[in-house]
């Protein structure tokens, strides 16, 4: 089994937060968002995962080396593809043509999941699917009475299905796969001047591949910051059972009210932390009370009082009571 993760875009939704790193780098409950997406692929997919392959832009050489990392932590081959141009999910995906083969999982790396299903790696293709309530900003699939996928509808204006597409396939036949998407480069099959997977989708299911739905039972979105503030709430719901308080960190007379990450060498004086906040590595929090907030490494907040934000790296916030998205190396008194 491989894994392709598309991420070349640099999440301009989520700034300032991505001026600095690609949107799935960004930590949710202390892990990057794309490690907790590949993590939870790994444990549906029911057999071991060989490689996992990232397309990505100019992140440079560091990011390269973290992303490999990730694949090694999973026991499994870490390769690096370059997406030199944004021309659309088919182009982004053919970038790693050479890793194209076999069962593969294609998953983009800008969504979270919860699924209690074990991949079956003898289907066709699986499309995973989320039950939403208004379908009208998303991609949808319609089934017939065998569960098996008979159309895919783009953001549709009138009702035809609430299951949403969120971003994750597997296709039995990576080979397969390639060849499609590069008949539609070969061919400049495009939708408002980009190559996508969808087109790829259909002209497979009408030479009579068989897609069929995986549904997840949560679809986290990390698009912008207050989604993502609201997907790490989610994560710490689920892992609340870990142990997700660093040994090292220094509490002098604060309180934790979990379910919180927070890293190492933080330093907690007269505070009250949580629920739901996650806290970067050599942090310090002190006369303050914060909630419902992402707040990342090296930065101090002191005598305030903040809930649903998310704070950078290397930040000093001192005497603030509001909602804040704050990116790195900011100071607010």
């Amino acid at each position: 089994m491989k894994i392709i993760v598309p991420m070349a875009g640099r999440g301009s939704r989520l700034r300032p937060h991505t001026l600095t790193i690609p949107k799935p780098l960004v930590p949710v409950a202390g892990k990057p968002i794309v490690q907790r997406l590949v993590e939870d692929i790994t444990k549906v997919c029911g057999e071991k995962v060989d490689e996992i392959a990232f397309i990505i832009g100019d992140f440079g050489d560091q990011v390269e080396k973290d992303l490999v990392a990730v694949a090694e932590g999973l026991g499994a081959k870490g390769s690096i593809y370059h997406q030199e141009e944004a021309l659309g999910t088919a182009h982004a995906i053919l970038c790693a043509k050479d890793s194209l083969e076999g069962n593969v999982v294609v998953a983009f790396a800008d969504t979270l999941f919860r699924a209690d299903f074990t991949l079956d790696a003898n289907a066709e293709g699986i499309i995973w699917v989320s039950q939403i309530d208004d379908p009208s900003a998303f991609g949808v699939v319609k089934l017939n009475e065998d569960n098996i996928i008979t159309d895919f509808v783009e953001k549709p204006q009138e009702f035809v299905s609430d299951l949403a597409i969120i971003g994750i396939y597997y296709f039995k036949d990576g080979a397969y796969l390639k060849d499609e998407l590069q008949y539609l480069i070969d061919n400049k099959i495009t939708d408002k001047g980009e190559y996508q997977l969808t087109d790829a989708l259909e002209n497979m299911k009408q030479k009579g591949t068989k897609f069929a739905p995986g549904e997840v039972k949560e679809w986290l979105d990390c698009g912008n910051y207050k989604a993502t503030v609201y997907t790490n709430q989610r994560v710490l719901e689920h892992i609340k059972d870990d142990n997700i308080v660093d040994s090292s960190v220094k509490n002098e007379g604060s309180k934790i009210i979990e379910p919180c990450f927070i890293g190492k060498n933080v330093v907690l004086k007269n505070a009250t932390v949580g629920p739901h906040v996650s806290i970067g590595e050599n942090t310090t929090v002190e006369n303050s009370t914060i909630s419902n907030t992402i707040i990342q490494t090296n930065t101090v907040i002191s005598n305030s009082t903040l809930k649903n934000s998310m704070i950078g790296n290397f930040v000093k916030i001192n005497n603030n009571s509001q909602e804040l998205s704050i990116g790195d190396y900011n100071e607010i008194d």
